[in-house]
């Protein structure tokens, strides 16, 4: 089922994303992209990654005198972030770390998802070409694509080459004639997807923690068992701590960084949908937050119990958890291809409990 266009792309004369893209050009964007995204690649760009974890940690040891001041965690996550996809895209920092504040180009992609959620808001109930007049006079969805422009003019420029998460489609742009605009767009999409999401699932995972020292405690003495100094701490190494990842798993449970939205289109003449026949054009989704949430597929779905995760699916069903609903990178040919780098959220993890805690 093809995704539906009042999610995806509300504003008509905006370029196609690997987002909205039809099945045939994102599964060769997709290709493009891998690479990037691949193991090898991962290990490569993992020195960048602790270089900016290092930072966090530093910042916040001066900022809040060892752990004696409170902090909002939750900006720090996202300046984490945002500096390391800032990286991987750009090959440049936003400076967030260092300056301890946002980028100005964050706050106005943060206006514009905002300003954006109210467009799909208004394209669902029918006012579509009012949108259309509305978005030509969005001064932050100007200024976001201005600050993107500026920035891929700056990546592009660079030379050799960069096993970052944008050389594939930079490799591309020439034999498949990809505009600008449409590079430009889909930076954006990456830097979205690869920041926020990620430090969502921190700051949730730290609430939930905070409010749960008996699990934080034993996370704590899981971590600082394992090794014998920070110098063992790698990208590998930190997804042997089971139970950090099963800590990390609920935590996407309960506090999904996407939790709908992925919505398609049912095709002409109808579909079968779990058994029910749907007729066409209706809109239809997964709902991560409800899968999340219900009795049918989680014992006690509100508790935050990381435990359900070190069992077996055998195991786990019977006691009435089906793990295999957790779908936190949605599933198919259109899963999220940055799944992997779910082992930075366990990396920055790994270090925040380990050097502050």
């Amino acid at each position: 089922m093809t995704k539906a266009k009042t999610f995806t792309k509300p504003i008509r004369d905006r370029p196609e994303t690997i987002l909205s893209l039809n099945r045939e050009d994102h599964s060769k964007f997709r290709r493009a992209l891998s690479h990037g995204f691949s193991d090898s690649a991962l290990r490569q760009q993992e020195p960048l990654i602790a270089k900016y974890i290092d930072l966090l940690i530093s910042r916040l040891h001066e900022e809040y005198d060892n752990g004696k001041k409170r902090c909002n965690l939750e900006a720090w996550y996202n300046w984490t972030t945002f500096d390391v996809v800032g990286d991987l895209v750009f090959g440049q920092s936003f400076h967030c770390l260092e300056n301890i504040d946002y980028h100005p180009w964050i706050e106005s992609i943060f206006k514009s998802v905002r300003f954006s959620a109210i467009m799909i808001a208004l394209t669902y109930i029918g006012l579509g070409e009012l949108v259309q007049i509305i978005a030509k006079c969005g001064s932050s969805l100007r200024r976001a694509r201005q600050y993107t422009r500026n920035m891929l003019n700056v990546r592009l420029a660079m030379e050799g080459k960069r096993d970052d998460l944008f050389e594939g489609i930079a490799k591309k742009r020439d034999e498949w004639n990809i505009s600008f605009e449409m590079l430009t767009a889909n930076a954006f999409i990456l830097v979205i997807a690869g920041s926020e999401t990620t430090a969502t699932t921190l700051s949730g995972a730290t609430s939930l923690l905070l409010s749960h020292p008996d699990i934080l405690e034993k996370l704590q003495r899981e971590v600082r068992s394992s090794f014998k100094s920070a110098d063992e701490i790698t990208i590998t190494s930190v997804n042997k701590l089971h139970y950090m990842l099963a800590v990390l798993n609920e935590a996407l449970r309960l506090y999904p960084p996407v939790m709908a939205g992925l919505v398609r289109t049912v095709p002409r003449g109808g579909e079968q949908i779990a058994g029910r026949y749907v007729p066409e054009g209706t809109l239809v989704e997964v709902q991560q937050w409800s899968i999340n949430h219900s009795k049918d597929n989680w014992n006690d779905p509100w508790a935050f119990q990381p435990e359900r995760f070190l069992a077996t699916p055998e195991a786990a069903a019977k006691d009435g958890d089906k793990l295999e609903s957790l779908q936190p990178f949605s599933a198919g040919p259109r899963n999220c291809i940055g799944r992997k780098y779910d082992r930075i959220a366990s990396f920055s993890d790994f270090f925040v409990y380990n050097k502050v805690t």
